[in-house]
């Protein structure tokens, strides 16, 4: 399993609504932060992905609510990648608050395609290489 941690992300005002709580469309943004960099963490940022002519669009994606997260908190964004990549690429995420406790958790999937014909793909062999040694017991 890999886990990489994202910390320092300050709630913005921007990120609320009118009761300095952070708006819920949001979380799916803090999501995409954190697997970017977990991604990067790994060495294969999105965007080397992106010139090897993959994509990644979202399959799915499911949030829960667990306390609010306000308006000049500091998040730290818990990736959690718990399988091997093939064709599809989950993401786990729990968000927590400068005072450690759990805001929000979160999956998403998603799935490789070729940018080229649209049509999916097996997952990079870079990134399968990268991620094999925290799946070996």
């Amino acid at each position: 399993m890999i886990i990489h941690d994202v910390t320092n992300i300050r709630v913005r005002y921007y990120d609320t609504d009118q009761m300095g709580i952070v708006y819920y469309g949001n979380y799916a943004r803090f999501y995409e932060i954190g697997r970017v960099e977990a991604l990067r963490h790994l060495g294969l940022p999105y965007k080397k992905m992106e010139e090897d002519g993959i994509s990644m669009p979202v399959y799915d994606l499911s949030s829960r609510f667990i306390r609010p997260a306000k308006y000049d908190d500091l998040l730290t964004i818990r990736v959690t990648i718990p399988q091997l990549p093939k064709t599809r690429l989950m993401f786990n995420y729990e968000i927590f608050n400068q005072d450690g406790q759990l805001l929000n958790t979160g999956q998403t999937t998603l799935v490789f395609v070729r940018s080229d014909t649209g049509r999916p793909c097996a997952a990079p062999t870079d990134l399968v290489e990268a991620a094999k040694p925290f799946f070996e017991s």
